[in-house]
């Protein structure tokens, strides 16, 4: 690989990667069950902190109070574009605690899971967007949560509308991020 481009070593994953963007508008069509339910099964597939999987996805599709939480819950105008969520939820008593620090490893697992579904999506033509700036309480009692599940992002999902304009992508180089054998 060393003479190779990261486009050249694996083009369809990067490929993959640079179409998927935070879409915020989207057309209302409709986003089939079976096509949120392959979606989440990309999360499943997920590696966590020693296999504990310590979350839950729950897809809200249709009008109703839940949803009407999550657009409340979440501020701003663009969101109602959206025909479904997916509420990515962890569990803090299943996931993995480093020994060392106690570090709880919940929010990195689930985190994974969330890319995970956010390139599923892109695959499949479906846009999303990862929110973390919302009110989880709100959320967690719309969505009946038990005590021990946290919501820790909700994802919009769902056809890009045809006047959606795609920010560009400003990425730091490689260069910028990479070290060799220390900082």
């Amino acid at each position: 690989m060393s003479n190779n481009t990261p486009i050249e070593a694996y083009p369809h994953f990067y490929k993959l990667s640079a179409a998927r963007y935070s879409c915020r508008n989207y057309n209302r069509e409709p986003v089939g069950r079976d096509v949120l339910t392959a979606v989440v099964d990309a999360a499943r597939l997920a590696p966590s902190a020693c296999n504990r999987q310590p979350w839950v996805f729950v897809v809200v599709d249709e009008e109703g109070p839940a949803r009407d939480a999550i657009m409340k819950a979440y501020d701003r105008e663009w969101i109602a574009s959206a025909p479904a969520f997916i509420v990515a939820c962890g569990n803090h008593a299943e996931a993995w605690h480093r020994p060392a620090d106690g570090k709880d490893h919940t929010d990195v697992d689930v985190a994974i899971a969330v890319e995970h579904i956010c390139l599923a999506a892109a695959s499949l033509g479906l846009q999303t967007c990862w929110i973390c700036n919302f009110n989880a309480p709100m959320v967690a009692e719309a969505l009946n949560l038990p005590e021990e599940m946290e919501p820790v992002a909700v994802i919009p999902i769902g056809h890009p509308a045809e006047n959606n304009i795609v920010p560009e992508k400003k990425r730091k180089t490689t260069d910028d991020i990479l070290r060799w054998g220390s900082f």
